[in-house]
């Protein structure tokens, strides 16, 4: 009987060892396909049942404007002559990953309110997060491309022409494409390795890296560290030649002897620092903060500001203040008109 129960013993040790083992094998492996959750669960406005109706006609009519909006903006930048210019360019670039913006989140987030299962699949959000994350980075250095532009516009008027060339311009837009793609890239190798331990539950409207961040099991020490370096370069740097760019446009124009020559030259920049202010300001709140003191019930409302709202403002601010595009709108439209009457 001892012999047996000494085996048996020796057995079931070797059985939990093996198990030990196992465990550690599929927790290590966590993200990948086999270990990781099927979906997760976005949490949304669920806690308030109340909001979810005109929260979800807000979104949907922000969708539709903000499709329109910068659909518009890319047809007029390609279709009319007058909008080949520099700034042209990078306002089309913008308005197509704002367009991109909306369509990665949007859509998810209108049929999770429109529905009792609030879920997305691991890949759906491994794949928005990325996306997500691309375009935010890419914009920031698209903005700084647009402050350039201005600033030589302003400053070097009789350069302009000389420095502001077509490839320049397309450089610049390539440089904001692969670095935000750079930056997503290395976010998402770092992400999918993350043990998440059975949770599944995400306080957010969509998928983002420090909401994933938040919800893992794991020390995220690497993850956080790598996060904050990336997004304080992409943020602060671009921020800070836009800041010196308005630095010596505002000292150039205070040089203007004429009232009406310095509200035209400041006119130029307004629309521009408005949407510079509506992406920065949120995103320095979201992402420059220390990771302990990050609120997701604050954090998922700024996000759904900066994914939608900002998206659908700034095609009506760039066509409501610019006389350009105002103009190439109503010889547009004019063509359209005479070709249903013809």
């Amino acid at each position: 009987m001892r012999r047996g129960e000494t085996s048996t013993g020796a057995e079931t040790q070797r059985t939990v060892e093996g198990d030990k083992k196992c465990f550690g094998m599929r927790t290590n492996n966590q993200s990948f396909l086999r270990g990781a959750p099927a979906d997760f669960i976005l949490l949304g406005v669920s806690d308030r049942p109340w909001l979810e109706l005109p929260l979800f006609a807000v979104l949907l009519v922000s969708y539709v404007l903000a499709t329109l909006g910068n659909i518009a903006i890319i047809l007029l930048s390609r279709l009319d002559p007058q909008l080949h210019g520099p700034m042209y360019i990078f306002l089309s670039h913008l308005s197509f990953l704002e367009l991109c913006y909306t369509t990665t989140t949007v859509p998810q987030m209108l049929v999770n309110m429109s529905s009792s299962r609030k879920t997305i699949s691991y890949g759906g959000c491994t794949v928005q997060y990325a996306i997500f994350h691309w375009l935010g980075c890419t914009e920031c250095i698209i903005l700084a491309a647009m402050a350039l532009d201005r600033y030589v516009a302003i400053c070097e008027p009789l350069r302009y022409v000389l420095i502001m060339h077509r490839p320049l311009c397309q450089q610049l837009v390539a440089v904001a494409w692969l670095s935000g793609f750079g930056n997503s890239l290395v976010q998402v190798v770092l992400t999918v390795q993350l043990p998440f331990c059975g949770r599944q539950v995400l306080n957010n409207f969509f998928c983002e890296v420090p909401a994933m961040i938040k919800l893992s099991c794991a020390d995220t020490a690497v993850n956080d560290a790598t996060l904050a370096v990336l997004v304080a370069f992409f943020i602060l740097v671009p921020l800070a030649l836009i800041l010196l760019s308005y630095g010596f446009i505002v000292r150039a124009v205070l040089r203007i002897q004429s009232s009406k020559g310095r509200h035209k030259a400041f006119g130029t920049c307004s629309s521009h620092l408005v949407v510079v202010s509506l992406f920065y300001l949120p995103a320095i709140y979201m992402y420059l903060q220390p990771p302990s003191s990050y609120s997701q019930e604050q954090g998922k409302f700024i996000s759904l500001f900066y994914s939608i709202i900002t998206p659908t403002l700034n095609p009506f601010i760039y066509t409501l203040r610019n006389k350009e595009v105002k103009g190439a709108l109503r010889r547009l439209l004019a063509r359209v008109w005479r070709l249903r009457g013809g």
